[in-house]
């Protein structure tokens, strides 16, 4: 297929499998666990590089902040080819026990966002495919990762006036993490008959202040770090033994 117009891929460099961090910065990170690594493109949000992990060819790329710059993402990636999708990225805690660095991985996503309400009404589940959501919780326990296991809450500002009563309001109902992106991965990719997954870093705490613990995060200064690192990990142990299950 021909050069696609906003990630700037084409279907000779596609893949089977692709790692979508939100940060193009983080695309850099995830390539130092792969060998044999070629740059692709890098235009607007969207940076992509590919490597081998284990053997197995790997894309990498950088979906941007929020659900329409994700979805532009996954359907491009799709018309190349990849087949299953799994985001890394970061997300905020909602729930009093979860600590700094701690991964999430979602089981499901509360569609507060707009992107994925514009292909289909609300009532359709945003849900990651459950072999990737198996494989990701075998890795993360295989390594001795802190994780848990449970729904996130994607939706499309930090900074709405009721932030705060809205967080409270999800927390209460047992929603582990808020982020801006999985609903639009899981629910595009059901459509769209793609494999996808979810795992999150924990970068602010619940009831902390967000914005001193994002810049923390981004200047590499507390135990988050680490938490990348571990959920970089997590994926490609999953993706190699989604392979291995693949060829039997």
């Amino acid at each position: 297929m021909a050069l696609q117009p906003h990630i700037r891929c084409d279907r000779e460099q596609g893949g089977r499998y692709a790692i979508l961090p939100g940060d193009p910065q983080r695309v850099d990170r995830v390539a130092e666990f792969l060998e044999n690594v070629e740059f692709i493109a890098f235009n607007r949000e969207h940076k992509t590089m590919r490597g081998t992990y284990k053997g197995i060819p790997v894309l990498v790329t950088s979906t941007g902040m929020g659900g329409a710059s994700t979805g532009i993402a996954v359907e491009e990636l799709a018309r190349i080819g990849v087949e299953c999708m799994i985001r890394i990225g970061s997300c905020g805690a909602l729930q009093p026990e979860m600590q700094m660095g701690d991964l999430v991985i979602l089981n499901g996503a509360v569609r507060d966002e707009g992107t994925s309400k514009s292909y289909v009404d609300s009532i359709f589940p945003a849900v990651p495919d459950p072999d990737v959501l198996f494989a990701l919780r075998g890795a993360a326990i295989k390594e001795g990762f802190a994780y848990h296991v449970g729904i996130g809450r994607s939706h499309d500002s930090f900074y709405v006036d009721n932030e705060r009563d809205v967080d409270h309001f999800w927390s209460k109902k047992g929603v582990l993490a808020g982020d801006m992106e999985s609903a639009a991965l899981f629910t595009i990719g059901s459509l769209r008959g793609i494999k996808t997954g979810s795992i999150l870093n924990t970068v602010a705490l619940y009831d902390g202040k967000l914005e001193d613990e994002i810049n923390q995060y981004v200047s590499g200064e507390n135990r988050v770090t680490q938490g990348e690192k571990n959920e970089i990990i997590t994926a490609l142990e999953a993706i190699a033994s989604l392979e291995e299950q693949r060829k039997g």
